[in-house]
């Protein structure tokens, strides 16, 4: 496994096509400094008390889907301003628009979670975005795109995400052999995309020092997201959110889908 093999890397403000072409062809893709260390200091202060009281289980079973020894926080955009900017970056939408709008007239939030991976993690199974919607047959559709925001150094032995570029377009009898994983590591403020149809999967923190990131993935507005945002962003916290903020989270209308009554919700 080598550090970002096949992976197509992106300086800052690299031009949007080509970033958009090597998704296409990769599943996959780094922008380097894609935000400030200031700016990720600020979301890291902005979440500190959250993830804080956020449960660390120690005990792992290798059975379960998500390693032990790692927090998880949802509902980001209702516990960071900062967040809400990451959610709304003009380039990841710029290639949600490309690869999602083919298949829907609007994209929405599907995801937001911190994730802080501790030492002795274990390495996660590789699993697509898009097992949630088994009916699609693979290679699906563009289904979800999902971001990985570092908010410190992703190293091999910290637990760089795992990824299998070229696999958004495999078989579902197609298996991933271990030469074919790549490891995105990556310094702190860079962003790693993905197409919901790659190979993916947390890496094992072999390090003595905390793995973490930010997960902020979009779906398809006609599909169920992953998060429930209603809850994690009521209507009571909603309206006094930008309009970009409320779009994104899915409260206007797809279509015909997600009609509501504005005199009970009060947004």
């Amino acid at each position: 496994m080598q550090a970002n093999a096949d992976i197509p890397v992106f300086e800052p403000h690299a031009e949007t096509n080509s970033i958009k072409k090597g998704l296409d062809e990769a599943g996959c893709a780094i922008i380097l400094d894609a935000q400030s260390l200031a700016s990720t200091q600020q979301v890291r202060n902005e979440l500190f008390d959250s993830m804080d009281l956020t449960y660390l289980q120690d005990q792992d079973s290798p059975e379960e889907f998500y390693p032990a020894k790692t927090r998880r926080l949802p509902a980001l955009l209702a516990r960071s301003e900062s967040v809400q900017g990451m959610a709304t970056d003009p380039t990841i939408n710029a290639l949600c628009e490309h690869h999602l709008s083919d298949n829907c007239d609007r994209f929405q939030l599907h995801v937001s979670v911190a994730v802080n991976i501790g030492p002795g993690a274990r390495e996660q199974v590789l699993h697509r975005e898009e097992d949630a919607f088994p009916f699609f047959e693979l290679p699906r559709p563009n289904l979800v795109i999902a971001t990985m925001w570092a908010m410190n150094d992703f190293t091999h032995s910290n637990g760089a995400t795992l990824l299998v570029p070229g696999s958004h377009r495999w078989s579902a009898d197609r298996q991933a052999r271990p030469d074919e994983v790549a490891q995105a590591d990556m310094p702190e403020g860079s962003v790693l995309i993905w197409l919901g149809g790659t190979l993916h999967a947390a890496g094992a923190n072999n390090s003595n020092e905390w793995r973490y990131g930010i997960i902020l993935s979009y779906s398809l507005g006609w599909l169920r997201q992953e998060e429930n945002q209603y809850l994690n962003l009521p209507p009571a916290l909603a309206k006094n959110m930008p309009n970009e903020v409320r779009e994104l989270v899915g409260y206007p209308m797809h279509g015909s889908l997600g009609f509501y009554d504005r005199d009970i919700a009060k947004i």
